[in-house]
C-alpha cells in the first residue's frame, strides 16, 4: 500500500481517502472568517497545512480537519514550521497553524529562517478572543501584552496582522496572502478564537498593488546589458535562489541558450539549473568552491548575477572576488549594471527581455 498524506489524525500512514472539494461556487458572503481563510489558502495552491493543536486554535483547527485541506500533525511546533517551509520551497507556498504563546513563539525560529531565504510561509496562530480581553484577565500563554506575539512576528515576516474586525477580515487575509506570494516571504495571521466562525456583515475588497515594469527603464536596462555582454570576452551567469522562488528557471536557461553564456549556481540555488545542462559549470562558492569553477567565474569580464542573495554562504564566507563594475546584478528588489541603478524593473521582465534580445556573447571553453 502506498503511503500518502492523509488526514490530520493518521499523519498520512493510511491509504488516501476522498477529500471534500473546495466549494468555489459558494459566494464568499456566506463564509465565516475561518472558512474564507481556508478557501484562500487553497486558491494559492496550498493542499496541506502543518501544525499542532492547542486551545486557542481548536475552533479553526477543527474547521481545517473538516476542510478540503490535509492537516498534518507534527510533534513540535518548530518542526511544523520547518515542514511548512520545506513545503513552500517545493510547492510555492506553505502554511503552519499553531496555538498562541507556547505554540506561536516556538515557531519563531522556523519563520525567521523562511524570511532569510525567501520562502513564503503563511503562519497562522490562534489567540485569545477579542471579547475575552475586555477586563484584561491574566490568561495562560500570555506574555507581557496581548500584542507581544504579533510584535515578535512583525520583525520576521513581510506582513503581520491580527484579524479583529469582521468588516476588514477578508481584505486583511487577501493582503497577507498576496504579500507572501509577491515577496516570497512569510506572513503572520493572528486569528482570535471568537472570530473564526464570524460571518462578516460587510466585505471590503482588497486592491492588489500594481506590479509592472517601467517600459522605458526596462528598455534602457536591457540595452545597456546587451551592450556589456556583447563587448565582453568572458561572460558568465550566476543563477540564484530567486529564480526558483519566482519560477524563472526556464527563463534563465532560455537566456543562456540564446546567448550561449555558461551558467554557475550559488549554494542556496543548487539544482535551480539542471546539473547536466551543457552550459552548466557547477557551484560558485568563492574560494570554498571547485578551483576550476572559481577561476572561470572570477576571470569573467561580465558577471550576470540573476536572482542571487549575496550572503556570506553564497559568497564563500566572503571569499568571492566579484567586481561590481563588471557585473549585472538583478533581483526582485534591485537592478544594477555596474554603478547604474534602474528602478521599477521586475526581475522576470528583465530576464525575459534580455533573452528575447539574444545578445551575441563570445564563446569560451568550459571548465572540466
Amino acid at each position: 500500500m502506498a503511503i500518502v498524506l492523509g488526514s490530520s489524525l493518521d499523519n498520512g500512514l493510511v491509504a488516501a481517502a476522498a477529500r471534500p472539494q473546495v466549494q468555489r461556487s459558494e459566494s464568499v458572503t456566506s463564509l465565516s472568517i475561518g472558512q474564507y481563510l481556508i478557501r484562500r489558502l487553497s486558491d494559492y495552491g496550498i493542499r496541506h497545512v502543518f501544525g499542532l493543536p492547542g486551545d486557542y486554535v481548536l475552533t479553526f483547527y477543527s474547521m481545517l480537519e473538516h476542510s478540503p485541506l490535509d492537516l498534518v500533525n507534527c510533534t513540535r511546533e518548530d518542526c511544523a514550521g520547518f515542514a511548512a517551509d520545506a513545503y513552500a520551497r517545493v510547492n510555492g507556498m506553505g502554511a503552519v497553524c499553531v496555538t498562541y504563546g507556547v505554540g506561536g513563539l516556538s515557531v519563531a525560529n522556523s519563520i525567521a529562517g523562511a524570511y532569510a531565504e525567501k520562502s513564503p510561509v503563511v503562519m497562522i496562530s490562534g489567540a485569545p478572543g477579542v471579547g475575552e480581553r475586555a477586563s484584561n484577565p491574566l490568561l495562560h500563554h500570555r506574555v507581557r501584552e496581548w500584542r507581544t506575539q504579533l510584535e515578535v512576528f512583525e520583525k520576521i515576516c513581510a506582513a503581520s496582522l491580527e484579524i479583529v474586525d469582521p468588516a476588514t477580515a477578508f481584505r486583511d487575509i487577501d493582503y497577507l496572502l498576496d504579500t507572501a506570494h509577491r515577496l516570497k516571504r512569510p506572513v503572520y495571521v493572528e486569528l482570535p478564537r471568537d472570530m473564526v466562525e464570524v460571518v462578516p456583515d460587510q466585505i471590503r475588497p482588497y486592491a492588489h498593488p500594481p506590479r509592472c515594469s517601467d517600459p522605458e527603464a526596462l528598455a534602457e536596462a536591457v540595452k545597456e546589458a546587451v551592450a556589456r555582454i556583447e563587448a565582453a570576452r568572458r561572460p558568465v551567469i550566476i543563477a540564484g535562489i530567486e529564480l526558483h522562488r519566482f519560477g524563472l528557471q526556464a527563463d534563465v536557461v532560455a537566456l543562456a541558450e540564446a546567448a550561449g553564456i555558461p551558467v554557475a549556481a550559488t549554494m542556496l540555488a543548487k539544482s535551480v539549473v539542471s546539473e547536466v545542462h551543457p552550459l552548466y559549470i557547477g557551484l560558485y562558492e568563492g574560494a570554498l568552491g571547485r578551483q576550476e569553477v572559481t577561476e572561470f567565474v572570477e576571470e569573467s569580464d561580465c558577471v550576470i548575477l540573476l536572482g542571487t542573495i549575496l550572503t556570506d554562504i553564497d559568497l564563500g564566507i566572503f571569499t568571492a572576488k566579484l567586481d561590481p563594475t563588471r557585473s549585472i546584478f538583478a533581483t526582485s528588489e534591485d537592478l544594477r549594471i555596474s554603478h547604474h541603478h534602474f528602478h521599477d524593473v521586475l526581475l522576470e521582465d528583465f530576464i525575459r527581455a534580455l533573452a528575447a534580445a539574444k545578445p551575441a556573447a563570445a564563446r569560451r571553453p568550459l571548465p572540466p
